[in-house]
């Protein structure tokens, strides 16, 4: 008897350490049969070359041993913000994200959503089979009520876990989707017709018209503890009582195509200096060793503006910068921190995991960092931190006692100017201390009279520390 040839997936599937043609399915998975629909309207449309799949955490997890086409793994639940990037990056690229209802609709859910609230150009596959399949058959987003599973023996009882959710539904009230259609792949008529939204939904990312998702009911008889045939049934009688089959949006007929990239604005326009005046842009210069900076206390202590105006201060210097801010949930209180790179080149990332430079004003700041300094590198401490650890060898530490200073002063805020004046001193930042002033001033451009007075902090800060 002869068979025809799957279309759109390698001649051999290597994960299990040798060639085969089976799959990692269970018997009477939906799965398998949805890979090779994709597959096949992949090659068929002559897509493969521009195709981009994401794939889940989950029973398809293994999918790029199968799809003969470009193939990115995505975090659980992260698929829909994986393939946001790649679409955002790869413009010509037919992207694709394809998850089941434990990583769309429940791990990912306000990823998904809100990638198709924003309309992102990519086709999402959403495999449900109303249970969380590779993890043992735990109750998932979309389990029936009254569903038994292995968190619900007694049966899913909405007044504790809430009814099933309905994601075409919730989808169909947003503006931005093009086209959002449920299918089943119980059987061939309705594998005929899942096979047809497949195609749409690829028709509309090939001629960049926008988001399209396809919902696909399917069996998952090893978890609902039945055989093939009747987990079919439970897909045909149950599950598509609960989630009706049927197109739910089509407007691919009248969305527009995807405008061409827009030029990317001059270099200029992103070089401005917190008044508001244009800085010089930076200049390549293959002489200036790459300085990495991280600046760590409590939120409230100005250190996200510290680590500004030294970014700002290298700025006018015509030195590439990033400045990265991270705080936890407390922005007043709790930990603040910010990576400052100053280099004579561009910059790859803004991730400063080991500083030549690190300004700690509290002390779980330093107990977190200390060790993180490179060699030869400097620390720079609050003299109020106790220092339960010591500096790696070969980092030199520089006591300030920026607080002690700034309250003495009278202005305890300015604990902050006084570390920049120890950055200026130490000579550490490789920027010019009047460019440093110059960054100062320019921060309280706003505050004339603030402005001033912490020109004159930074110069008293300075007579604190030697060389």
């Amino acid at each position: 008897m002869a068979t025809k040839k799957t279309l759109g997936m390698y001649e051999n599937f290597s994960r299990s350490g040798r060639d085969t043609r089976a799959t990692h399915y269970c018997a009477g998975c939906g799965h398998g049969i949805i890979n090779k629909l994709i597959a096949e309207a992949l090659a068929e449309m002559g897509l493969q070359d521009r195709a981009i799949m994401v794939g889940p955490v989950g029973c398809g997890v293994f999918g790029y041993y199968y799809w003969d086409c470009g193939n990115i793994s995505a975090a659980h639940g992260r698929a829909h913000a994986v393939a946001t990037a790649v679409n955002r990056t790869e413009r010509d690229a037919v992207v694709m994200a394809y998850q089941g209802d434990g990583d769309f609709a429940a791990i990912g859910f306000n990823n998904c959503f809100q990638a198709a609230s924003r309309g992102e150009h990519f086709a999402a596959f959403f495999v449900n089979n109303a249970i969380y399949g590779m993890t043992g058959g735990q109750m998932a987003p979309t389990t029936l009520s009254g569903m038994k599973t292995m968190t619900t023996p007694n049966g899913r009882d909405p007044a504790v876990a809430g009814s099933p959710l309905h994601v075409c539904e919730v989808f169909n009230q947003l503006e931005a989707p093009v086209y959002i259609e449920r299918v089943s792949v119980a059987d061939p008529p309705r594998i005929m017709k899942a096979k047809k939204a497949i195609r749409k939904a690829l028709e509309i990312q090939r001629d960049g018209k926008g988001y399209a998702i396809v919902e696909i009911i399917a069996p998952c008889p090893t978890n609902m503890g039945v055989d093939a045939i009747k987990a079919v049934e439970f897909c045909t009688t149950q599950m598509e009582k609960e989630f009706p089959l049927g197109c739910f949006r089509d407007r691919s007929e009248g969305a527009p195509p995807r405008p061409p990239r827009p030029p990317a604005p001059p270099p200029m326009e992103f070089f401005a200096t917190t008044t508001g005046e244009e800085a010089p842009p930076a200049e390549v210069d293959e002489t200036f060793r790459e300085v990495r900076l991280k600046f760590s206390g409590f939120g409230g202590q100005g250190i996200l503006s510290l680590g500004l105006c030294v970014a700002e201060a290298a700025r006018l210097e015509k030195r590439f910068i990033t400045w990265f801010p991270t705080y936890g949930p407390e922005q007043r209180g709790g930990a603040a921190a910010c990576s400052v790179v100053i280099s004579g080149k561009p910059i790859g990332s803004p991730a400063v995991d080991h500083p030549d430079v690190l300004v700690c004003m509290n002390q779980p700041s330093y107990e977190r960092f200390v060790g993180t300094v490179v060699q030869g590198g400097t620390v720079i401490v609050d003299a109020t931190v106790t220092r339960t650890i010591e500096p790696p060898e070969g980092v030199r530490l520089v006591v300030m006692p920026a607080i002690e200073l700034a309250t003495r002063l009278g202005v305890a805020k300015a604990a902050n100017t006084m570390m920049l004046a120890a950055l200026s001193r130490l000579g550490v930042t490789r920027v010019s201390r009047d460019n440093l002033i110059r960054a100062l001033h320019d921060s309280f451009a706003k505050k004339p009279v603030l402005a001033e007075k912490n020109v004159a902090f930074f110069e008293t800060a300075e007579n604190e520390i030697g060389d």
